[in-house]
């Protein structure tokens, strides 16, 4: 068994963050002389034509001398996008099964259907 296989075995305390085809693992580990370090895991679903699936990850490992740091960017990073884009997440137009909801800003209004123009066409004089 290798080294690194070794230190991966050592879980302390771990979460999960489930987020649709997105599963996200936060590990705390132990190193060999028994200090603590954070993983973070992506592990994303993906299925083939056929109904089978595979699962890519993606792991972060994170020392104890770049917590302050990292959670500062991660923190400035957050906040810039939530105060730019707002918390609706966009992404989910794209989903197959998305359904656009229409809410009316006044309730006496209605919504009226987009009318496009088209040639009426009589197949008989063809």
């Amino acid at each position: 068994m290798r080294e690194n296989d070794l230190l991966e075995k050592e879980e302390i305390f771990s979460k999960v963050l489930r987020a649709g085809r997105r599963t996200y693992f936060f590990d705390v580990r132990a190193t060999k002389a028994d200090d603590y370090y954070i993983t973070i895991t992506e592990s994303k679903k993906f299925t083939e034509e056929d109904g089978s699936f595979h699962f890519k990850k993606h792991k972060i490992y994170l020392y104890k001398e770049d917590f302050a740091a990292f959670t500062e960017i991660l923190g400035d990073m957050t906040s810039y996008v939530l105060n730019h884009k707002g918390e609706e997440v966009i992404s989910e137009r794209h989903q197959k099964d998305f359904k656009k909801e229409y809410t009316a800003e006044n309730s006496d209004d209605e919504i009226t259907p987009q009318v496009s123009n088209f040639t009426d066409i009589d197949f008989d004089d063809i």
